[in-house]
């Protein structure tokens, strides 16, 4: 057994100082004394899938990061590690409690899972180590941690037993303080479906309020990304092209960790609603220089044009409630551009702009391939490794 200050302490050594999760009984004094280190941030996510784009995002900031979860919550994380850190290259530490190991006493629910974390991992792809129970095997683990993620750029997990870390306390006033919410401001949608603006003008807005070099845009999955890269391709543009949903995430762990970039987000309705938990982890958090944008046009465009359930949701209002800093809803395109070069210092930005289905015939897919756009990403903000 070891103090998870052992190994934090450690990991801080080799760059590691954001941490993103979702708590479980084993990781209990890993997190608890997380929370309460200085010079280490800890973020509470809605979902372990959340957690992982969380930590992408930092590092892509030039900060290392570790998503922490349970392992029955593994599933909720497979589509961020083999679509998003897989795909651009973006290695990050997940530390995985290994719930229902086989021989030891669980609850029924992690029977199933308890058997195949470790073949899990392996057919992700992800190279895994048991986490360290010694003192002196902390230091070989994270060397080995630290040359594969410099030498691949891909994630490496560690998986956590049962009473690995010693009890520690959980530190009193951790988390965010509650906020009232704030009234959702614009016009509203009041105009039908086939008199809303295109994507394309919509996107237009976007580029010109992000010609700066200190603005990142992260352009959602589908044909959000694809006609962003249409318009304009600018070394600032991270296009998503898979992981759907974790868009927001993505640019909530950017954004924390550097502050001094101005990070709009590009999501769509589709997108939103899958992950939507993280608009309250958004809320919560509320960097003053993120924007987060939802391009509704009630349709899954790029599949065929089948419909969401958007039509019954209110964007703006769940954000307002989430804690965001300022929420607006419209259909205006020029209410758009003003809300993209406002800022009033009070949080995370939040836009529900209804727009019209439909693309140009011939959208292109980026033809720089997703490694290379991580790259100039990262070179163009200065984090490249």
């Amino acid at each position: 057994m070891i103090h998870a200050r052992d190994f934090v302490d450690a990991a801080r050594r080799h760059g590691f100082s954001l941490y993103a999760g979702v708590p479980c009984s084993f990781l209990t004094p890993f997190i608890n004394f997380v929370i309460g280190a200085e010079g280490l941030r800890y973020l509470s996510a809605a979902n372990e899938g959340d957690a992982v784009a969380i930590a992408a995002g930092a590092w892509l900031g030039g900060q290392r990061a570790v998503a922490m979860m349970q392992n029955s919550g593994l599933g909720n994380a497979v589509s961020p590690l083999t679509s998003l850190t897989y795909t651009f290259g973006i290695p990050v530490l997940v530390v995985c409690t290994h719930r229902g190991a086989p021989g030891v006493a669980d609850e029924p629910q992690h029977a199933l899972m308890g058997t195949i974390t470790e073949q899990l991992f392996e057919t992700m792809g992800i190279p895994w180590a048991t986490f360290p129970r010694e003192l002196a095997a902390i230091e070989p683990a994270l060397a080995t941690i630290d040359r594969h993620m410099r030498t691949q750029s891909q994630p490496y997990a560690m998986i956590m037993q049962k009473g690995t870390c010693e009890a520690f306390p959980l530190s009193a006033g951790a988390m965010p303080a509650p906020r009232a919410s704030v009234a959702v401001g614009g016009s509203g949608h009041a105009r039908a479906i086939a008199q809303r603006a295109s994507r394309s003008a919509a996107l237009e807005q976007v580029l010109a309020a992000s010609e700066d070099r200190k603005t990142v845009v992260i352009a959602t999955t589908g044909f959000t990304g694809r006609e962003l890269y249409a318009l304009a391709d600018r070394p600032q543009h991270f296009y998503m092209v898979g992981s759907m949903g974790c868009a927001s995430s993505l640019a909530l762990g950017l954004a924390l960790a550097r502050p001094d970039l101005r990070v709009m987000v590009i999501d769509g309705d589709g997108a939103a609603l899958m992950r939507m938990g993280n608009l309250a982890t958004l809320g919560a958090y509320n960097p003053a220089n993120l924007v987060h944008v939802v391009l509704d046009n009630e349709a899954h465009d790029s599949t065929g044009a089948q419909s969401t359930v958007s039509a019954c949701t209110d964007f703006a209002a769940v954000a307002a409630a989430c804690g965001y800093g300022r929420a607006m809803r419209s259909d205006d395109v020029n209410e758009l551009r003003d809300f993209l070069v406002a800022g009033d210092g009070m949080g995370t930005g939040f836009m529900h702009m209804k727009i019209a289905t439909g693309a140009r015939d011939d959208l292109p897919r980026p033809a720089i391939a997703p490694p290379t756009v991580r790259a100039r990403l990262m070179q163009h903000i200065g984090s490249a490794p």
